[in-house]
């Protein structure tokens, strides 16, 4: 396995200054649908990532769910590592019993809202038989997911010297990191693929075991839940995170007028240079309020789109010899105010289509994909995914209008004669001029 930590080069910045003055180590704010990236500091600067390690481990359990290998109500029986953790209430948790059995369900609800990190463990001990086991999984669900900036060491996010000398991989005071980048493209891929995960992360307060005599009442440490002391409208996921080496982390979403963002923030700091555990939730909220204010999804081009100067193609062997060619969809996109007009569209044509003089040959249906169309930037740096794949979210197949039918031999015959006689003319016109 190998795995980047680093600086990313070439990489064009959306905002080269701090345009919001967000106090943390890093930061950025992208579009949950596209992944373009709206705002960026130190974006692919590795840092500690705490308990937001566990959108990674909600990944994985979430498609071990789906893919019946894991059942909600299935039970967990607690082994000697996970009760020695889950007993440390100076870490976040819910209290296991030695001897009790819990369903996967309320160990995924512990793991969500309260952060329970011997509720972690368990589910990564369910899933792939150890906690080591489970980090295996992890870096390969990374790269697989396209992520570069990432290194864990375990399923929780706690440094490895809270884990009761059985740390799972890497050295005793080792935890895991990750870019902001890479931290915002896996709450992408989470959020996309298992939209679900919001109903839990959104809750915002809920009772484990209640009813029994370890009941506790669960406070969902995102306090930028509407209900909770620093309640954002539309807030509903989904990860914060503290250690003392990652300091105070979150990776939050939030969702107004069909536009979600997903914003993180690492590190972050007062504007006295403190930190405290409101400061991330502050931070989080300059960004929003960025992205809410200043940004809208607009339609740049509209359906049945044809470029100024290449509406048509031409074609070979067809009983026309031109077909005309539009976008099959529009195509938006969230943008800044105002901005519109810094986008151009830029036709591709599709060249295993296209012979060496650059025709369509017929038979052509209509309908058919010749190509695509997306969109570029006019200005340099000002239109930035999260990865290569998110460019994809910008463009729309283009086809054929309509339907160019094949050219009977005799015509084709009679146009091949033609060309002949009209170069031969084209030919001996031409050594005739040269005689005078």
């Amino acid at each position: 396995m190998v795995m980047i930590l680093g600086l990313l080069p070439g990489i064009h910045k959306a905002h080269a200054e701090d345009i919001l003055n967000i106090n943390a180590d890093a930061a950025i704010l992208v579009d949950a649908e596209t992944g373009k990236i709206l705002y960026q500091k130190n974006a692919d600067k590795v840092l500690g990532i705490a308990s937001m390690t566990k959108m990674m481990t909600e990944y994985l359990l979430l498609e071990a769910v789906e893919k019946g290998k894991v059942k909600w109500d299935q039970e967990y029986a607690v082994s000697e590592y996970v009760w020695k953790v889950s007993q440390d209430r100076a870490l976040s948790n819910v209290p296991l019993r030695r001897d009790g059995k819990y369903n996967i369900r309320e160990l995924y609800e512990a793991m969500a809202i309260y952060s329970a990190n011997g509720a972690t463990i368990a589910i990564a001990e369910t899933i792939a038989g150890s906690e080591t086991n489970f980090v295996k999984m992890m870096n390969e669900k990374a790269a697989e997911l396209g992520l570069k900036d990432y290194k864990f060491v375990n399923s929780s996010g706690l440094n490895n010297r809270d884990l009761k000398g059985s740390p799972p991989a890497g050295g005793p005071e080792e935890e895991n990191v990750m870019s902001a980048r890479d931290t915002a493209m896996l709450a992408k891929e989470l959020i996309n693929r298992f939209p679900e995960v919001l109903e839990t992360a959104s809750t915002p307060r809920k009772t484990f075991r209640e009813g029994t005599d370890d009941e506790i009442k669960m406070e969902n440490w995102n306090w930028m839940l509407p209900e909770l002391v620093y309640g954002y409208e539309g807030a509903d996921g989904l990860k914060t995170g503290t250690t003392d080496f990652a300091g105070y982390c979150f990776t939050g979403t939030a969702l107004r007028d069909g536009n979600r963002y997903i914003s993180v923030v690492m590190n972050a700091k007062g504007a006295n240079g403190q930190a405290t555990y409101k400061s991330r939730f502050d931070e989080t909220k300059k960004m929003f309020d960025f992205g809410f204010t200043n940004f809208t999804k607009e339609e740049i081009v509209p359906a049945k789109y044809q470029v100024k100067g290449q509406k048509t193609v031409p074609v070979t062997k067809g009983k026309e010899d031109k077909v005309k060619i539009f976008s099959k969809d529009a195509i938006e996109m969230v943008m800044r105010n105002g901005e519109k007009e810094n986008f151009k569209p830029v036709l591709v044509l599709d060249k295993k289509k296209l012979n060496e003089n650059g025709e369509l040959t017929a038979p052509i249906k209509k309908g058919e994909k010749v190509g695509y169309l997306t969109i570029e930037s006019k200005e340099d740096g000002k239109l930035e995914f999260l990865s290569d794949k998110g460019k994809g979210n910008i463009q729309v197949d283009v086809v054929a209008a309509e339907s160019v039918e094949k050219a009977n031999w005799f015509v084709l015959t009679m146009r091949s004669i033609g060309g002949f006689f009209g170069d031969l003319w084209g030919s001996v016109s031409s050594t005739v001029k040269g005689w005078f």
